[in-house]
C-alpha cells in the first residue's frame, strides 16, 4: 500500500507539474499581441517591445507595405492592434467601411513635409510644376491644406479636414497636383517637381524632415486630427494587456527614441494632446 501511495503521489505531482506548465505556456501565448505596422522602421516599438517582455507581454510585428491593409487586418482579427495612422484616417476608415475600430492611445504627431530635388524653397516652384500628394482622402486632404498653408493654393472655407482637388479655389501657379499612394511619394521625387511625403515614409527613404523638407507643416491646435494612434477593435477597448502596452509606449524613454529615430521630425503626441 505504501508503494501504491508513493506511486500515486509521484503521478499526482507529475500531472500537477504538467498542468502548471501547460497553463503557464498558455498564459504566455495569450499575452502575445500581434501589432500591425507600415514600413520597415520599428525602432520605437522595438524599445517598447523590450520593456514589455519583462511584463510577460510579447509584441509580434505584422508588417504591411501600404496604408490600405492594416485596418482591414485589424477588423478581421488578423492583428490585435495597429499603429500607423492618424485619428482622422481612422475616423474616415470607420465611416467608409462601417467598422468599429477605436483609438486607445496617442503615439506621435509627425508634420507632413514638402520635399524637392529641384528647388530649395516653395516660392521657387515654377508655373505648372508637378506636385505629388498622397491619394487617400485623409492624407490627400491634409496635403492640400499644407499647400494652402505654404501659400501655393487656396481652398473653400468649408472644405473641412478632408478637402479634395475640387475644393481648390485659387491655384495661381497652375500646379499640376498628381495623386499617388502615400508609400510611393518619396520614390516620385525624381520625376516630379515636389512631393508631399508623410514623415515615416520620408525617414524610411533616408530623408531628414527638419533638414530636407523645403516646407514643414506647422503644429498647432488645428493639428489634433493628425495625431497618430494605437488602434484596436471596439470590444477590446478596455483590454488590460493593451492598456499596459499603451502605458509602456507613453514614457520618457520612448520619447527619446522617437526624437532620435525620426531625426527630430516627430514629437510625443501624448504630451501635447493627452494620452488618448
Amino acid at each position: 500500500m505504501k508503494k501504491v501511495f508513493k506511486y500515486l503521489l509521484v503521478a499526482s505531482f507529475i500531472l500537477a507539474s504538467f498542468i502548471f506548465a501547460t497553463t503557464k505556456a498558455q498564459a504566455a501565448e495569450d499575452k502575445t499581441v500581434k501589432l500591425g505596422v507600415v514600413g520597415a522602421d520599428t525602432d520605437v516599438w522595438d524599445s517598447v517591445k523590450k520593456r514589455l517582455k519583462k511584463e510577460g507581454i510579447n509584441i509580434k510585428y505584422v508588417k504591411f507595405s501600404d496604408y490600405n491593409q492594416p485596418n482591414k487586418a485589424l477588423a478581421t482579427g488578423d492583428v490585435d492592434l495597429n499603429s500607423f495612422q492618424t485619428q482622422i484616417f481612422l475616423d474616415n476608415y470607420n465611416k467608409e467601411r462601417k467598422t468599429d475600430l477605436v483609438s486607445i492611445g496617442n503615439t506621435v504627431i509627425a508634420p507632413l513635409g514638402i520635399y524637392s530635388e529641384k528647388v530649395k524653397n516653395v516660392k521657387s516652384l515654377k508655373n505648372k510644376s508637378v506636385i505629388a500628394i498622397p491619394n487617400d482622402p485623409t492624407n490627400g486632404g491634409r496635403a492640400l491644406k499644407l499647400l494652402e498653408s505654404a501659400g501655393l493654393i487656396k481652398l473653400k472655407k468649408k472644405s473641412g479636414d478632408t478637402p479634395t482637388k475640387s475644393d481648390i479655389t485659387s491655384n495661381k501657379k497652375h500646379l499640376n497636383i498628381k495623386q499617388l499612394d502615400a508609400s510611393q511619394t518619396a520614390r516620385s521625387l525624381r520625376s516630379v517637381d515636389a512631393a508631399i511625403i508623410n514623415n515615416g515614409v520620408a525617414v524610411d527613404a533616408g530623408l531628414t524632415p527638419k533638414k530636407d523638407a523645403i516646407y514643414l507643416e506647422p503644429l498647432d491646435k488645428k493639428s489634433r486630427p493628425y495625431v497618430n494612434v494605437i488602434a484596436t477593435r471596439k470590444e477590446d477597448n478596455n483590454n488590460k494587456t493593451y492598456k499596459k502596452i499603451v502605458k509602456a509606449y507613453q514614457t520618457e524613454e520612448t520619447k527619446k527614441v522617437i526624437a532620435k529615430t525620426s531625426k527630430g521630425g516627430s514629437v510625443a503626441a501624448w504630451e501635447k494632446f493627452g494620452t488618448k
